[in-house]
């Protein structure tokens, strides 16, 4: 696939003691993991973790697989949670990473490594994307580490802190037992900066020093009686512990102030924005520095209590900026005060907003108003702050009145050529003469179908692979036809088991689209089971999806091809009228258009610097015809496909124009065709350094046509 880092980027990753790296936030972490000595790395794309997945993709044969350190791309999430088991019973260091609902995925693995506890460390580096839509569901990492008695590292947003921190997440695991959360925000994972390298340390245990002998315990395992000492031990042990071990080699960061008694106490990346804020309300310089106190939270689970304490004893009013819900740090904050007695005043979610992202501007506005009521509330200045607060965000009032109706809200669409578009359009088209069926989506690019202009508004949306799962019962109760989606990666994921068998087992009435694109399209083209290679780049022969649905017993299987429209719709068509026939599947294949893009423009390039004889397939809209009915984008909604002023005064309605962006599949051309029998579209073939036959055929069309029409060509 293309990824992301280049040659030069991975040779950093063999920096020694003293140099300095300069990348991103992912390349930060994984040469951190390096040089903690990891064992063994998995995981699952998900936003924003999916560049720290492509990275070790990149460097795994030349860096990686060297030092002995095993990768992989792991099925599913739950997969890679039950790969830290290893860390059990071995004193063997790990690392995998995913979305954070990705957890939610993993909760059965993790519950049980989390129990038995761990003696090398465990490491799980989760893409927290709270507030930035970079996943369906806004969630937070905290909850779930409490629950499972995991701690929870959340470093501040600069490269050094978030290599160190990785280095004493392992540290602090081994010394608590606990596995670490570590939280790889969206803004720490893009982040540029640069790091004080260490020496990469290989790992005791690895493939080049395999293990010889079993060694294990039967009080690790999770059964009776076993598990009422795991419950004991997470309390009374392993908590204490981590407690002992932050205070001591001091991971949270004290930013002492002027001691006025005012403080604010913050975590992870929200202390830059926090800073950010204070520096535009003229509380603090370009550099950080500020009157006020500032403790900000490197580990933000457990808590220490004699920290937090000796933080607030001289405070006389102190913020908590704690982004989303539940304010889990505020409540064990304020329980901490209120058990030692202390005097201090805290705040939080009564002057900042509960849900939602703290951007700078909610910031400046939360933090204003905490400055306004305990600063400035007694020395006349309260007027000087506000006024800093209206100056600061007199742009967003004036922005809302620049226009005189609300700007419409940009919904995500497919890429141009998507061969996930036609089956929408086709679906769409089909609702002209077929009453509309009911939807059942699932998670991936293809949820996109649910927006404008394709419309397909669904009953359910559960996440990845449960969309089918989750019609069982709809396609029992209800007269219309239940059609669920789901891609390639998502089937092996966890479709097959969690709604493919269950819907075969249980006799499900539905209609399954399977987009077999051959990646995991929407996190970053990368590789899966229906890929030809695996994330290490190994030959792989495609586990077909097809022969796996005739396995289980599925009997209605029809294959198409997206650009088909005329044999898709006939194939939907079929599937709706199959009722009584349970599971009927259409898989729809096409290979991702962005990574066929990739490989193809680069040959290309290659071919037309070599003088070879290279075609490229353009559609064109002709103005003349075109009477501006829209058709094509109502029914299609390509990048590609836009509007322009037509060139006859009567008309009013502007007419359709395609963009240089074309990758030329043509679907726009064959929806306008089957939806209104539009003549408008052509297609033309642009070729460079044609032959010499070429040329003799395109002189004589041109005289032809001249000939016809009457005029010189």
């Amino acid at each position: 696939m293309g990824r992301n880092y280049s040659k030069e980027d991975v040779a950093q990753l063999r920096l020694g003691s003293g140099t300095e790296l300069h990348g991103d936030g992912s390349l930060v972490v994984l040469k951190a993991l390096l040089e903690s000595g990891v064992a063994y790395l998995g995981g699952y794309p998900g936003a924003p973790t999916s560049s720290l997945y492509d990275a070790i993709a990149d460097a795994y044969h030349d860096v990686l697989e060297p030092m002995g350190i095993y990768f992989e791309g792991s099925g599913n999430e739950a997969a890679a949670g039950a790969l830290l088991s290893l860390s059990v019973h071995y004193p063997v260091r790990g690392a995998v990473n995913w979305k954070v609902v990705g957890s939610n995925v993993a909760a059965d693995a993790l519950a049980h490594v989390s129990a038995s506890g761990v003696y090398g460390g465990a490491l799980i580096i989760v893409g927290e994307d709270y507030g930035c839509n970079s996943t369906t569901v806004a969630e937070k990492t905290l909850p779930y580490a409490q629950k499972s008695v995991c701690a929870v590292i959340d470093p501040r947003g600069d490269a050094e802190t978030m290599a160190r921190m990785v280095r004493e997440g392992f540290r602090l695991s081994e010394a608590s037992h606990m596995p670490a959360f570590y939280l790889f925000r969206t803004r720490t994972g893009n982040l540029k900066g640069s790091m004080t390298c260490e020496d990469n340390q290989e790992p005791p245990i690895s493939m080049k020093n395999r293990l010889t002998k079993p060694d294990v315990q039967l009080d690790r395992t999770c059964l009776p009686p076993f598990v009422f000492d795991h419950e004991r031990e997470k309390f009374a042990e392993r908590i204490p512990a981590a407690r002992d071990y932050i205070l001591k080699e001091g991971l949270n960061d004290w930013i002492p102030g002027e001691g006025r008694g005012i403080g604010i106490i913050t975590h992870g990346m929200i202390y830059n924005t926090t800073v950010r804020a204070l520096h535009s309300l003229g509380e603090a310089d370009l550099e950080g520095h500020t009157w006020i106190d500032i403790l900000c939270l490197n580990v933000i689970y457990p808590l220490v209590p004699q920290e937090i304490v000796d933080f607030l004893r001289d405070k006389r009013e102190v913020l908590v900026v704690e982004e989303g819900m539940p304010n889990l740090l505020e409540q064990e904050i304020r329980a901490i005060a209120q058990e030692h007695g202390l005097p201090v005043r805290l705040y939080g979610k009564d002057l900042l907003p509960m849900p939602g992202e703290y951007s700078p501007s909610v910031l400046i506005q939360g933090i204003g108003k905490f400055l306004t009521r305990t600063v400035y509330a007694a020395n006349g200045q309260k007027s000087l702050i506000e006024g800093k607060i209206q100056d600061l965000t007199a742009h967003l009032e004036k922005a809302k009145s620049s226009f005189a109706a609300p700007v419409s809200v940009r919904n995500p669409i497919f890429c141009t050529g998507c061969p996930e578009r036609p089956v929408f359009s086709a679906l769409k088209i089909m609702q002209k003469a077929y009453a509309r069926p009911h939807y059942a989506q699932d998670t991936g690019c293809y949820a996109m179908g649910t927006m404008a202009p394709f419309d397909s508004i669904t009953a359910s949306y559960t996440g990845m692979g449960t969309g089918l799962a989750s019609a069982g019962a709809l396609s029992k109760l209800s007269e219309k036809p239940v059609v669920s989606f789901m891609g390639d990666g998502t089937f092996w994921h966890s479709g097959l088991t969690t709604s493919v068998a269950n819907a075969v087992y249980n006799k499900q009435e539905s209609v399954l689209i399977v987009f077999e694109n051959f990646w995991t399209s929407m996190t970053g083209q990368q590789e899966n089971p229906a890929s030809t290679h695996n994330m290490r780049g190994e030959p792989n022969s495609k586990m077909s999806i097809l022969g796996v649905l005739k396995e289980m017993g599925v009997q209605w299987i029809r294959q198409t091809n997206p650009y088909d429209l005329k044999a898709s719709m006939k194939a939907f068509r079929e599937a709706m009228e199959a009722r009584g026939k349970g599971l009927r599947v259409i898989i729809s294949r096409a290979e991702c258009m962005l990574e066929k893009q990739r490989r193809a423009k680069p040959e290309r390039k290659a071919a037309l610097a070599a003088g070879a004889t290279v075609e490229d397939v353009k559609l064109g809209v002709d103005d003349e015809v075109c009477t501006g009915d829209h058709s094509c984008m109502r029914y299609n909604g390509c990048p590609s496909l836009t509007v322009k002023p037509g060139p006859n005064p009567l008309r009013e309605d502007p007419i359709a124009t395609i963009v240089t962006s074309c990758v030329g599949c043509g679907l726009c051309g064959e929806v306008a065709h089957a939806a209104v029998l539009c003549p408008s579209f052509y297609e033309a073939k642009v070729v460079s350094h044609p032959t010499v036959w070429q040329k003799a055929r395109f002189k004589v069309s041109r005289a032809l046509i001249g000939g016809l029409l009457g005029v010189a060509v």
